[in-house]
């Protein structure tokens, strides 16, 4: 005769002897304190670590109160740990003589990595063009990897999977602005190195560097030296009307030559705000007649308050 006994699982020692506040507990993120040398750099990060004026105050801050936040780090496949967020915090803590760092150690896949890392960094001052144009691209890309081909049954149900959506657009939409100034940005990971150095360098301003993006390696190439040998660089005029020309296939020697030798328009006395440098300012929610008005109610203000101080 079968017996119609259960099978029982026995606990483990640790189960029958834990409390329950223990294993939740255990299953918590806690700060560890873990060697520099088992910290390394997550592989394509794309913002410098520069031993500048910044790092020296985070060098003598740390010094004097410690590393008061820790970094994010996920086991590393060949051992020891990659940093996600606090690359400028582990240099500091060399330069200090610390031998350890305060590290939160998280599971995380790759592309989850890129996300945080990005999102860790992006808002930093003093990110250059190029930095902010290779994070956000890395982003992007992490985000398609992660939306993957949608599901049919899917397909039809959520938004972020109809025709019109573009991981762009969402990147876009987290950080105040638009997709298309999300996709101009990453276009600038498409200059050859010497034209990315002038933009970081502000030798080429960024709203002509959208257009040269779009010329082909060859011709960019042309224009480093164009631009060496007249020791000049395109007006957005001058950018938009290469690009044109590279279009058509008219594009060489002689005519960036003539374009780049032609004497330049005077520039008009204008003052330009681009949204995302006013989008800090303002509710997501206004527009940009809304913050148009919203600024000129603010002048008239301070016209009026400078017109009383100066009848006293």
């Amino acid at each position: 005769m079968k017996s119609s006994a259960r099978k029982v699982e026995l606990a483990s020692a640790s189960d029958l002897f834990s409390t329950e506040q223990e294993r939740q507990d255990a299953k918590l993120e806690r700060v560890q304190q873990i060697p520099l040398t088992e910290l390394y750099p997550f592989p394509d990060h794309p913002f410098s670590v520069r031993d500048d004026d910044s790092m020296k105050e985070t060098v003598e801050s740390i010094k004097d109160s410690g590393v008061l936040q820790p970094a994010i780090a996920r086991p590393r496949e060949g051992g020891g740990y990659e940093l996600v967020s606090g690359h400028r915090r582990k240099r500091a803590c060399e330069l200090a003589g610390l031998d350890t760092m305060p590290v939160i150690v998280r599971e995380m896949d790759r592309d989850t990595a890129i996300i945080f890392m990005v999102d860790s960094n992006i808002q930093r001052e003093n990110i250059s063009p190029m930095e902010k144009a290779k994070a956000l691209k890395m982003k992007m890309e992490a985000i398609r990897r992660q939306a993957g081909r949608p599901r049919k049954e899917q397909e039809n149900n959520s938004p972020n999977n109809s025709a019109n959506f573009r991981s762009d657009d969402e990147v876009g939409a987290e950080m105040g602005m638009s997709g298309d100034t999300v996709r101009n940005i990453i276009s600038l990971t498409q200059l050859i190195p010497e034209l990315q150095q002038m933009v970081d360098d502000k030798k080429i301003a960024v709203t002509p560097a959208y257009q040269i993006a779009a010329l082909k390696p060859e011709e960019q190439a042309l224009l480093v030296e164009t631009i060496a040998s007249e020791q000049a660089t395109p007006s957005v005029s001058q950018a938009q009307r290469m690009k044109q020309l590279s279009q058509s296939g008219k594009l060489n020697e002689d005519t960036m030559l003539d374009i780049m030798t032609e004497e330049k328009k005077p520039e008009v006395d204008k003052i330009v705000f681009t949204s995302d440098t006013l989008r800090k300012y303002f509710p997501r929610s206004y527009t940009p007649k809304q913050m148009q008005d919203t600024i000129i109610k603010l002048l008239d203000q301070w016209l009026k308050k400078r017109q009383r101080q100066q009848e006293r």
